[in-house]
């Protein structure tokens, strides 16, 4: 029992603590409520008011069933104050008083100074409590009897007692059977007792004494529905009426007539209620849960009350802050991958075997031919700009659209021009008979004029076509031309290597640069939020604490605990990228894998097409997968725009479609929206058309659009017949055909 009753003071305190979050008034029938129940919880004592209105004999029963005038009786209302009698060695009173003062005296005389009503019929406003000590055996089994002051007196009166019935264990009725069952009284057991979990009531009828024998009879059939109606939580085999008439029954105790108290009626009422405190007694939790259960209720829909729009509020701004940063984790990854594409294309571009391979023979020429310082610039030069800006430019999408550290440029300077020392001429230097010397035109050489020039230029071009230069020296007799070109050669390989060496390293730095560039910052939460969420926990925790003292004394809630408020933290945080460094260049991704797996959602709002960076000039040599690559770049660029179109507007984006080299660039919508009805039979021709050419039947989704939109660029791109005229002319029409399909029905 001890440990029954710790845990039902730690559910006491859980009421209390929970209570507090709800900033009750303190005078308020709730918070009273509350103090009320949760330090009944903790009362050892079983407690048994009697309840009714004014002048129902309330005071007269009790002192009938005490043997004498403990209480203060009158024919007008007197009680003034809930009055406790509990058992002492003799009969003395203690009063409490707001201030903290004690009054204690023997007898009970000092009621008629603080527990009755004043002149103007009203409550003592300084009386805390008021307590009656009385050597009765009853009591002496710790039960302690509550005389309640009577109801539809005061408005003042009744908010006492509606406080005082949550601390009984057992309450006793009075009836007046002259005025049976009012208006008032049948609101009260419905509002006072049962809506309250106030249900083990003894029905008591006053005043029986005092009607005709016929009146008596029908009355009693009255009383019985009365009792019928309302179902007590009794012990089995218990009545939950009783007929005392209260005067004579105390009356005949104080002359000590057993037979007039037996036929009163109190002799076989105090029998019955003896035994259901018997039975009650060891178990009166069972007998206050079902009040805590009612009170707990109303405390959870408060505190849910509260709750709700609270976590409401910051789940929308916890959805709105995730959306961006979602939105940025996406874009930052998009522009990543981009860069990381570029940054790989460049890297590989720079590895010394790819540079000597590709322009090894030409810049030697140049050099021989004293062209070196235009070929730099027109070859060299032109397509490390181009590769430069590819990567740059990730960047600058980057900072517009985190707004974090500007990016620098990248600068790969060139080395300085190679120079050749040429070796001693022979005697024999017009001497072009050697089979070795092929001439490749009749240029004259920097280093050496006339025909021999033109032989070095033709050695280079040969030495390294067929790789002799590698040949034992000593089974291959040079010729001085040969000499001169594989010193250009030589000179050029020199160059190219420490291009490559300085390149690479600068690249290196760069992107470690680039992850300052491609991050953000998440921003800081605004101080009114932190406080909401901070208040929102606390609400949580003692609605959840709640719950779990409630399930401890096997009392169920309709309600679920709420989940642990994920933490935000206040501090300014950075994210950024650190995957690893691409050193080679990554493999071809059409694309359609993305598309599958991160379909774009829009709902509407048009967004700035962003354009890929210049294309070089379409040549002979273009193939399926260079414009594979420009569709790829397309794609990045295009998500990245929709990005920065929900950054402004996260309810609402749009995509561009695509125009590569076909023409001008034109916008095109898609929408998750019902489409638009056409609104005539020109609109409803001209989609039907774009369907058509696009191989689609009519309604075909949005997403079906766009795959067979991006089957067919690849298919009819223009820059896979710069080298067949009339096929490129066809392409180019169907280019713009396909574009202007795809503009309407993603526009439809």
């Amino acid at each position: 029992m001890q440990q029954q009753y710790e845990g039902y003071k730690d559910l006491a305190d859980c009421l209390k603590s929970a209570s507090a979050l709800l900033d009750l008034e303190p005078k308020s029938q709730l918070h009273q409520g509350i103090i009320t129940i949760c330090n009944h919880l903790v009362n050892p004592s079983f407690r048994i008011a009697v309840f009714g209105p004014f002048n129902h004999g309330k005071s007269t029963l009790l002192n009938a069933i005490l043997g004498n005038r403990t209480l203060p009786i009158d024919l007008i209302p007197t009680t003034g104050a809930s009055i406790t009698v509990k058992y002492g060695s003799d009969v003395r009173t203690r009063i409490m008083l707001v201030d903290g003062t004690e009054i204690s005296r023997s007898g009970t005389e000092v009621l008629q100074q603080f527990a009755i009503l004043d002149g103007n019929r009203q409550m003592r406003k300084d009386v805390a409590s008021v307590e009656v000590f009385c050597p009765h055996p009853f009591l002496e089994t710790g039960v302690e009897l509550l005389d309640l002051p009577g109801t539809n007196d005061r408005e003042e009166q009744d908010n006492l007692v509606r406080e005082q019935l949550l601390s009984a264990d057992l309450v006793i009725q009075l009836l007046d059977v002259r005025k049976l069952m009012t208006l008032s009284e049948r609101e009260n057991l419905r509002d006072w007792l049962l809506d309250r979990g106030i249900k083990t009531v003894i029905f008591v009828a006053n005043f029986m004494n005092l009607l005709e024998p016929d009146e008596q009879k029908q009355v009693q059939n009255r009383l019985r529905f009365v009792a019928e109606s309302f179902r007590s939580e009794l012990p089995p085999g218990f009545s939950n009426l009783y007929r005392v008439d209260a005067l004579p029954a105390l009356r005949a105790r104080l002359k000590g007539d057993v037979a007039a108290a037996n036929s009163s009626g109190l002799a076989a009422f105090e029998t019955a209620l003896q035994n259901i405190v018997g039975i009650l007694q060891p178990n009166r939790g069972s007998v206050r849960l079902p009040r805590v259960e009612a009170i707990a209720s109303q405390i959870q829909l408060l505190l849910k009350a509260k709750i709700d729009p609270i976590a409401i509020e910051i789940k929308s701004f916890d959805d709105k802050e995730n959306s961006k940063i979602e939105i940025k984790q996406k874009a930052a990854n998009l522009i990543y991958k981009g860069f990381t594409t570029s940054m790989g294309e460049l890297r590989d571009w720079l590895a010394l075997p790819k540079l000597l391979t590709k322009y090894q023979a030409d810049a030697a020429v140049a050099l021989a031919e004293n062209k070196f310082k235009a070929w730099q610039t027109n070859t060299l030069k032109k397509d490390l700009t181009q590769l430069q800006f590819a990567v740059v430019k990730w960047l600058y999408q980057a900072y517009e659209f985190f707004q974090e550290e500007r990016p620098q440029d990248l600068l790969i300077p060139f080395p300085s021009e190679p120079q050749v020392i040429l070796p001693s001429k022979p005697s024999n230097t017009d001497d072009l008979s050697e089979p070795s010397s092929i001439a490749v035109g009749s240029g004259i050489g920097w280093l050496l004029g006339g025909p021999v020039g033109a032989a070095v230029v033709g050695s280079i071009s040969y030495l390294l076509n067929k790789n002799i230069q590698t040949q034992d020296e000593q089974l291959a007799k040079e010729s001085y031309h040969q000499e001169v070109a594989k010193l250009c050669i030589t000179a050029i390989e020199d160059y190219l290597s420490c291009f490559s060496s300085q390149g690479l390293s600068i690249l290196n730095e760069y992107e470690q640069k680039a992850e300052k560039v491609i991050c953000f910052e998440l921003s800081q939460e605004p101080l009114e939020i932190t406080n909401k969420r901070e208040n929102l926990q606390q609400l949580q925790n003692g609605f959840n604490q709640l719950l779990q003292e409630l399930e401890k004394v096997k009392i169920l809630s309709n309600h679920q605990s709420y989940k642990e408020i994920p933490k935000y933290s206040n501090i300014n945080r950075k994210y950024s990228l650190q995957p690893k460094r691409v050193q080679t260049s990554p493999k071809k991704d059409t694309g359609v894998k993305q598309e599958q797996e991160n379909p774009v959602k829009n709902t509407g709002t048009r967004v700035e097409y962003v354009s890929p960076p210049p294309q070089p000039k379409a040549s002979p040599s273009s193939r399926p997968e260079e414009v594979e690559a420009k569709f790829r770049d397309w794609e990045l660029n295009e998500e990245i725009a929709r990005m920065k179109a929900e950054m402004r507007s996260p309810k609402a984006c749009r995509q561009t479609s695509p125009s590569f080299k076909t023409g001008k660039q034109q916008n095109a919508t898609q929408s998750n929206k019902a489409p638009n009805q056409p609104k005539n039979q020109t609109e409803k021709d001209k989609i039907t058309r774009a369907y058509s050419i696009l191989g689609l039947q009519a309604n075909a989704s949005l997403a079906e659009v766009k795959l067979a939109y991006r089957t067919l660029v690849k298919k009819w791109h223009p820059d896979l017949f710069v080298n067949q005229p009339q096929l490129l002319k066809q392409a180019q029409e169907k280019m713009h055909l396909l574009n202007e399909a795809y503009t309407i029905l993603s526009d439809k």
